[in-house]
């Protein structure tokens, strides 16, 4: 038998944690003891190190079985990743065997694109359902962009003070939906500014990068402190 490299939180417990890591390990006890937490699945920390023998990349074999566990997951929540009408958006965050606090920023509403992110609004006509669509994404790109591709929040941060200057407010929930798409676009533009190519609109590409910014967060300064 191959050996298995993602487990589902149902399939794990507490006496894991030198495999799933200390969150993966406290989330799969806690779904074990019928706790109602949002299901999903955890990487194991073999699967970084074998991202790292075979030269800094997820072979082919883990990434088939990292997808087919998100398939599980479309099952569990009935939502497709990258579906238009009913979208599944996941979280990543990194963990380990021993506790290391910040050692890498949760990315949050992973799987947006223009074409989801139209999808929905178009679903829900409520504007304060507008704005709140184009503030996640505007964030997922901030975030995305700044975790995995390490593309400083400085650039974002300069362009968010730049709009609250033009529209003549103050704080951030003062911008409304409008303000918000025009910052997703610069956002975006900012993106192949720093990196040279576009923002990922594919969700596999997207969460394929940030389990890659997962294992390489192992040789930051955070998780190996001088």
């Amino acid at each position: 038998m191959s050996k298995k490299y993602v487990y589902l939180f149902s399939e794990g417990n507490a006496n894991m944690r030198e495999l799933l890591g200390g969150k993966g390990a406290n989330l799969a006890e806690m779904s074990h003891i019928g706790l109602p937490v949002p299901q999903g699945f955890t990487i194991t920390t073999e699967a970084c190190t074998q991202y790292y023998e075979d030269g800094r990349q997820i072979n082919d074999s883990i990434m088939a079985e990292i997808m087919r566990n998100v398939e599980i997951m479309e099952q569990i929540n009935g939502k497709k990743f990258g579906d238009l009408k009913n979208p599944l958006l996941v979280s990543v965050r990194s963990g380990a065997r021993a506790s290391m606090p910040g050692m890498m920023d949760t990315i949050l509403n992973l799987g947006l694109n223009d074409d989801v992110v139209a999808a929905m609004i178009a679903g829900n006509p409520d504007p304060k359902f507008e704005r709140f669509v184009y503030d996640s994404y505007r964030r997922f790109i901030q975030m995305f962009s700044d975790v995995v591709m390490e593309v400083g929040k400085k650039y974002f941060e300069q362009l968010i003070d730049q709009m609250k200057e033009k529209k003549g407010v103050t704080f951030d929930v003062e911008l409304t939906a409008a303000d918000l798409k025009e910052l997703a676009e610069q956002f975006k533009a900012e993106y192949k500014n720093q990196i040279g190519e576009d923002f990922p609109s594919d969700p596999v590409v997207q969460l394929k990068e940030a389990i890659r910014a997962v294992f390489r967060s192992w040789d930051n300064p955070r998780a190996n402190p001088q």
